[in-house]
C-alpha cells in the first residue's frame, strides 16, 4: 500500500499509559493507517530512530478566542507539541456579542487575561454576532486544531446589557434566554461552557467581571442546557471569595459549583486547582470536596499545572515592581533603551528608591489587583523570586532567590531587583511563582498531578501575554518531570504522555484523537526526548497594532503533525495549515 507519510523506527507511546514499543506509524488521508513494521512506500518518510512518537498533545485551557480570528499560527502552543487547543476558559471571550458591546468585551479580556486592548481592537474581525456565527468565522485553516467553549461573561452581557455589570441578578427570563443560547451553541458544535468567579479577575477598568456574582439559580439554569446531549463539559475558576475574609465563603461557593455541575445531567465538570500563598491549605479542601462530589455521582475533575503558576517581571513586561513609582511613571512612555539609560543614572535610582509606589491596579491598565499586594510585600516575595536562566529552572530554592542575592550584595531586595532588571540592556527577566510554590518545592504540585481526578490544564495559552508564557507546560512536563527532576519524585514518561493526550481526549469527548490507533486522526509528535528542552522566555512585538507578547521556544520537536501534515519540523513552524475548528455532536465542518 502507498501511504502519504511513514514515521520509521521510533519508540511509540500510544497515549494509553502502556510502555513504549518499537514500531513504524503510517498515515493515509490524514488518518493513522497502520502501526507496526511497515514496508510500504510513502510520499514522505520521517526517520524517528532514537526518538519517541506520541499522540499530538491537547491543551484544555487556553484563551486564543481573539487571536484565532486573525492568526493562523497559534503560537506559542504549536511550538510545544499541542495539536488541539480548547479555547473559551474562565468565562471570558467574544461571542455572542452586540456591536455596541465590542469595546466592553475587549476591556474585559484585556483586564482578565492581559491581552493588549489595542491588539484586540485592531485584530478582531468581529464578523459574528451569535456563537454559531463566531464558530463559522474562525473556522479557516490554522496550524493546529482548536475547539471553542461558550463563555459566560459575553453571554450575560448579550442577554442583560448594562444589568450584567450592575450587580443585579438575572431574571427568570434572562436565565431562560442564556440557556437557549447555550444550547444552540452546543448543538452547533461548541465543546462546553465556562464561567469565572475569581476576585482577581477584573476588567481593565478595575470592575468585576459580569459573571462573577451570578446566582446559583443562574448557573443551574444555564447548565440545564446540557441535558439530553451526549457531549459538552463545564469549567469554572473560583478563588472562593478569600480576599473578602468571609469564613463561610468556601462552603457556599463550592456548594454553588456542585449544584452547577449536577444540573448538567452528568456532563463532566472541571475546576482550577492550585496552591495559593494566602490560603496554603485550601487546595486540599478542594480535593476533598471534589472526591465527595465524585462519590455522589457528580463527574468532577481538577485542572492542575506541572509547575508554579507565576509572572515574568521585566521592564518590557506588563508588570514590574517599579511600575507605580512616580519617577518611573514619568519615563514609562519612553522606548526601552531610553528608559534604561535614565534608570542607570545614580541620582534617578536614589530618587526612585526613596519613593512609595502608587496604586497600580484598576487604573485603566491590564494590571490585576494582585499587583498592589505584591508591591506591599516585596521583601517576602523576593524570597521566591528568581532568575530563570537560558535553561530555565522553575524549581529553585531560596538560596538562589533575589532575597539571598540582595543579602550577599548588602542591599535591600528592591534595590537588587532594580539592578537585575537593568541587566542585558533592560531585557533581563525575573520569575515569581504566585501559585503552587508556597513551600519553595513541588511536593504540592506532585500531589495534585497524582490525584485520580486531576487533568492537565491551566496553561492559559494566548493570555497574560505580557507576563506569562505557560503554553510551554507540555514541554516542561515531558522534559522536567520525566527526565530532569532531581529534587523529588518523577513521573513515568508513559504516564506523562497519557496526561497530555488520552486523559484529555476522554474528558472533553474527542473520540478521534488522543491516542495512536489505527483509524484515528493523524495528530502526532516525533520528539527527541533526550535533547528536549525549553529556552528562556523572550519578548516579541508581533501582535496587531505593535502589541507585544512573551514567547518561549523549545528544542527537540523533530516533527509535529496535524491531520497527516507536518506543521513543525525541527522546531520550526512550516507553512502547512491543516488545523480546523473541532465541533462535537456533529461531523467537523
Amino acid at each position: 500500500m502507498a501511504y502519504d507519510l511513514i514515521i520509521k523506527g521510533g519508540t511509540v507511546y500510544d497515549g494509553t499509559g502502556t510502555d513504549g514499543f518499537s514500531a513504524d506509524v503510517a498515515v493515509k488521508d490524514g488518518i493513522i493507517a497502520a502501526i507496526g513494521t511497515i514496508d510500504g512506500e510513502a510520499k514522505r518518510t520521517i526517520d524517528a530512530a532514537g526518538a519517541i512518537v506520541t499522540p499530538g498533545f491537547i491543551d484544555l485551557h487556553t484563551h486564543y478566542d481573539g487571536q484565532v480570528s486573525w492568526d493562523a499560527e497559534l503560537r506559542p502552543s504549536v511550538n510545544h507539541g499541542v495539536t488541539t487547543a480548547v479555547m473559551g476558559s474562565c468565562g471570558v471571550g467574544f461571542a455572542p456579542v452586540h456591536e455596541k458591546d465590542h469595546t466592553r468585551l475587549v476591556r474585559l479580556m484585556e483586564g482578565v487575561e492581559d491581552i493588549p486592548g489595542t491588539a484586540l481592537a485592531e485584530g478582531l474581525t468581529w464578523n459574528w454576532e451569535s456563537f454559531s456565527d463566531y464558530m463559522d468565522a474562525i473556522d479557516f485553516p490554522h496550524a493546529i486544531d482548536f475547539a471553542a467553549q461558550v463563555v459566560h461573561d459575553p453571554l450575560r452581557v448579550y442577554v442583560m446589557g448594562e444589568r450584567a455589570v450592575s450587580g443585579e441578578p438575572a431574571t427568570a427570563d434572562d436565565i431562560a434566554k442564556m440557556r437557549e443560547l447555550t444550547r444552540a451553541a452546543l448543538e452547533a458544535g461548541a465543546v462546553g461552557f465556562s464561567t469565572g468567579r475569581s476576585d482577581v479577575h477584573r476588567t481593565a477598568d478595575g470592575e468585576w467581571t459580569p459573571a462573577s456574582e451570578a446566582t446559583k439559580e443562574e448557573l443551574i439554569g444555564i447548565a440545564e442546557a446540557f441535558k439530553g446531549l451526549e457531549h459538552g463539559v463545564l469549567q469554572a475558576v473560583n478563588d472562593f471569595d478569600l480576599e473578602r475574609g468571609d469564613p463561610t465563603a468556601f462552603d457556599r461557593e463550592f456548594g454553588l459549583l456542585e449544584a452547577f455541575a449536577e444540573a448538567a445531567g452528568g456532563r463532566p465538570f472541571s475546576l482550577s486547582l492550585m496552591q495559593r500563598d494566602f490560603a496554603p491549605k485550601q487546595w486540599k479542601d478542594i480535593m476533598a470536596r471534589a472526591e465527595a462530589a465524585e462519590a455522589k455521582g457528580i463527574p468532577m475533575r481538577l485542572q492542575v499545572a506541572p509547575r508554579g503558576i507565576g509572572v515574568v517581571l521585566g521592564l518590557q513586561c506588563t508588570f514590574h515592581p517599579f511600575i507605580g513609582f512616580p519617577s518611573y511613571k514619568k519615563i514609562s512612555h519612553l522606548p526601552l533603551d531610553e528608559r534604561v539609560a535614565i534608570m542607570r543614572d545614580p541620582a534617578f535610582k536614589t530618587q526612585l528608591l526613596s519613593e512609595t509606589s502608587e496604586k497600580v491596579a484598576g487604573d485603566g491598565t491590564a494590571i490585576p489587583p494582585l499587583a498592589d499586594i505584591l508591591l506591599q510585600q516585596i521583601v517576602f516575595i523576593s524570597c521566591k523570586m528568581f532568575k530563570l536562566g537560558e535553561n530555565p529552572d522553575y524549581e529553585q530554592g531560596v538560596e538562589h532567590s533575589v532575597y539571598k542575592m540582595a543579602e550577599a550584595a548588602g542591599v535591600p531586595p528592591l534595590e537588587k531587583i532594580y539592578d537585575i532588571l537593568l541587566e542585558k540592556d533592560g531585557r533581563e527577566f525575573l520569575y515569581f511563582p504566585i501559585y503552587n510554590y508556597t513551600d519553595l518545592n513541588y511536593e504540592a504540585v506532585h500531589t495534585m498531578m497524582s490525584h485520580p481526578q486531576a487533568i492537565m490544564g491551566l496553561s492559559d495559552g494566548g493570555a497574560h501575554v505580557g507576563t506569562v508564557c505557560d503554553a510551554s507546560f507540555p514541554t516542561y512536563l515531558i522534559a522536567h518531570w520525566t527526565r530532569d527532576r532531581a529534587k523529588g519524585a518523577k513521573i513515568e514518561l508513559k504516564r506523562a504522555i497519557q496526561m497530555l493526550t488520552a486523559d484529555l481526549a476522554d474528558y472533553i469527548g474527542f473520540k478521534d484523537r488522543g491516542r495512536l490507533q489505527v483509524g484515528l486522526k493523524a495528530n502526532i509528535n516525533v520528539i527527541d526526548h533526550k535533547s528536549l528542552r525549553l529556552h528562556a522566555p523572550h519578548m516579541v512585538q508581533d501582535l496587531p497594532a505593535g502589541g507585544q507578547r512573551l514567547l518561549q521556544e523549545a528544542t527537540g520537536y523533530i516533527a509535529t503533525i496535524v491531520g497527516g501534515e507536518v506543521v513543525v519540523e525541527n522546531d520550526k513552524l512550516t507553512a502547512a495549515r491543516p488545523g480546523r475548528l473541532v465541533r462535537l455532536g456533529q461531523k467537523a465542518a
